[in-house]
């Protein structure tokens, strides 16, 4: 994971995400809604997010899911 978080900007922890009994997920981005995932979309997520080692591997898998946060603009 060297080269992709050069401006460790996934130390800080801006995702977050929720479960609901339906396994539907939602994922925050600095508390904002910025995703829903449903069906085997939201199992897939699951399964990768359990499988994950550390938190920054976990907000390396939020941040791509959501897409257009590598460009930099994000502020």
């Amino acid at each position: 994971m060297g080269n992709i978080d050069k401006r460790n900007r996934l130390d800080e922890a801006p995702f977050r995400y929720a479960v609901t009994k339906t396994n539907t997920v939602f994922i925050d981005y600095e508390g904002k809604q910025i995703k829903v995932l449903k069906g085997k979309e939201a199992e897939k997520f699951l399964k990768r997010v359990n499988a994950a080692d550390s938190e920054k591997e976990l907000q390396l898998i939020m941040a791509k899911i959501t897409g257009n946060f590598k460009r930099g603009n994000e502020r």
